[in-house]
C-alpha cells in the first residue's frame, strides 16, 4: 500500500502523543504529576521537519505543560501544541487554517479510537505497528515500528527523502537549536 501513496504532497505533520511519541505509557508520582518517555530519534526527525520547513502540529488529549516544553525544544511554536484536545478534528481544521494548508497536505498519526476522523479527514493517515486494529485499518500508512519506538521519525524520514528533504546542515541545525 505505501508504495501507492504520493508523499511529495505533504507539506505538515500533525501527531497524537500518547501511544504515537510514546509507547503509551504514563508514571504517575504521588502529586499526580505524569511523566512520559520520548524517543531521541522522533525528537531529531522533528527538528528536521521544522529546519525544512514542515509544520508541524501536537494534537493530544494529554494535558501536562512537559509535553508543551518537550516540543518547543523540538521547535514546535507553543500555538501547534493542541492540549486537552476533546475534539481533534477542531484542532486539526485550526492547525491546517493558520498554516494556510488543505488537509490533504496534512498527514495525522495516531493509535486509538479517538484519532480515527481526523486520520480519514488528513491526507495522510499514519500509525504506530502496535496501534488498535480499528486505526490500522483506516491508516493509509501502518509503520513497522511501534509508538515511541521510531514511527514518527519513520513517517518523517520517508516523506522528506521523497520529497529530497532528508539532508542535515549542521549550521543550521545549530542556529536553530
Amino acid at each position: 500500500m505505501a508504495s501507492e501513496i504520493d508523499l511529495t504532497k505533504i507539506k505538515g505533520f500533525t501527531f497524537d502523543i500518547d501511544g504515537v511519541f510514546t509507547d503509551g505509557g504514563i508514571l504517575c508520582d504521588l502529586s499526580g504529576e505524569l511523566f512520559r518517555i520520548f524517543d531521541a530519534k522522533d525528537g531529531f526527525a522533528v527538528r528536521m521537519a521544522r529546519m525544512h520547513g514542515y509544520p508541524v502540529g501536537i494534537i493530544t488529549g494529554g494535558r501536562s505543560g512537559s509535553i508543551r516544553n518537550r516540543f518547543l525544544t523540538c521547535g514546535v511554536p507553543q500555538e501547534d501544541v493542541y492540549l486537552g484536545s476533546r475534539d481533534k478534528i477542531v484542532d486539526f481544521e485550526d492547525f491546517c487554517r493558520r498554516h494556510s494548508l488543505t488537509e490533504s497536505e496534512v498527514s495525522y498519526s495516531g493509535d486509538d479510537i479517538p484519532d480515527i476522523e481526523t486520520m480519514c479527514r488528513s491526507g495522510l493517515g499514519f500509525s504506530p505497528s502496535d496501534a488498535v486494529p480499528e486505526v490500522k485499518e483506516c491508516a493509509d500508512m501502518v509503520s513497522s515500528f511501534p509508538g515511541g519506538k521510531g514511527c514518527v521519525r519513520d513517517l518523517i524520514e520517508k516523506v522528506l527523502k521523497a520529497q529530497g528533504k532528508w539532508n542535515f546542515d549542521v549550521g543550521k541545525y545549530k542556529k536553530l537549536y
